[in-house]
């Protein structure tokens, strides 16, 4: 799943962190090897005009496509450095939204007062997953799966629950 929890004990009262972000399906090697292979097909053509002036013609072509691979994965990867950060403590619960562009969006609550809420339909999204509490609703995880917002929903509720009967 593209987010994890993490627990710090260590301190005077307990804190736990969740970090989102979203499935990245291409890797570093993916990348290479799609660029690689796209070049070597792009190249074919080449093969057979060497040696005339037709090979100057596709090299027009060859280049700019070429280009633009490279260019559109590059957005595609920029416009997924999404991260979000939820952290639970018992007397505080903040959420930090880090688009891939633009400053960051924060928000912040008493956890006593939150409720997570999901809408199956009828949201941006299907299963939209928010947080209320302050008198503010914000989303959480519109970049995850449906099936994750419900599997973080449940998380979610057992964590506030839990730290709702220890310390209300």
């Amino acid at each position: 799943m593209p987010y994890d929890w993490t627990q710090d004990t260590g301190r005077d009262a307990p804190r736990e962190e969740l970090h989102l972000w979203p499935h990245q399906s291409m890797t570093n090697q993916g990348f290479a090897v799609f660029v690689s292979a796209t070049a070597l097909m792009l190249t074919l053509p080449l093969l057979a005009a060497l040696g005339t002036p037709v090979v100057w013609g596709l090299l027009l072509f060859f280049l700019p496509v070429m280009a633009g691979v490279w260019h559109a994965i590059m957005r595609n990867k920029r416009d997924h450095e999404i991260h979000e950060e939820l952290t639970i403590e018992p007397a505080r619960i903040a959420l930090v939204h880090s688009p891939a562009r633009g400053p960051d969006k924060s928000w912040s609550a008493n956890p006593y007062w939150v409720s997570v809420h999901m809408r199956p339909k009828g949201g941006p999204v299907e299963n939209y997953l928010t947080l209320k509490g302050a008198d503010r609703e914000v989303e959480l995880g519109a970049f995850l799966t449906p099936d994750e917002r419900v599997t973080l929903k449940d998380d979610l509720e057992h964590k506030l629950a839990a730290l709702k009967s220890v310390h209300g």
